[in-house]
């Protein structure tokens, strides 16, 4: 499997989670980090949590080793790091704050979400 196939199965995770306002930003040539981000956030502590979860157990069902899953039990910012893809899930007021796509301006947004309600 690719990268490509990767990010759609965390954005599908996150989106069965209900996580809102979901963007996949096409990182490469932008950062070395990787290849893809996701950025979304949920309303509750809870509901962060289960995003970051999910998203997590989805990709390690599919054989993608989680390198890193970090701010868990904090559950303002939790960072998913898939390798080549890096998933940030917001607490609704923290994505606001730190406004990720405000910083990534210039990276362009793959448009995965139109291919999961297809």
């Amino acid at each position: 499997m690719n990268n490509l196939e990767l990010l759609k199965i965390a954005v599908k995770a996150a989106d069965d989670k209900r996580a809102e306002d979901i963007i996949a930003l096409n990182m490469k040539g932008i950062s070395l980090i990787a290849d893809y981000f996701i950025i979304c956030h949920g309303n509750s502590d809870k509901q962060v949590q289960a995003i970051a979860k999910e998203m997590k157990e989805k990709a390690e069902e599919q054989g993608y080793d989680v390198r890193r899953v970090e701010g868990f039990d904090e559950a303002r910012w939790i960072l998913i790091d898939l390798g080549d893809v890096v998933a940030h899930v917001f607490h609704r007021e923290e994505r606001s704050y730190y406004n990720l796509e405000r910083l990534w301006g210039d990276a362009p947004h793959e448009d995965v979400l139109s291919e999961l309600n297809s």
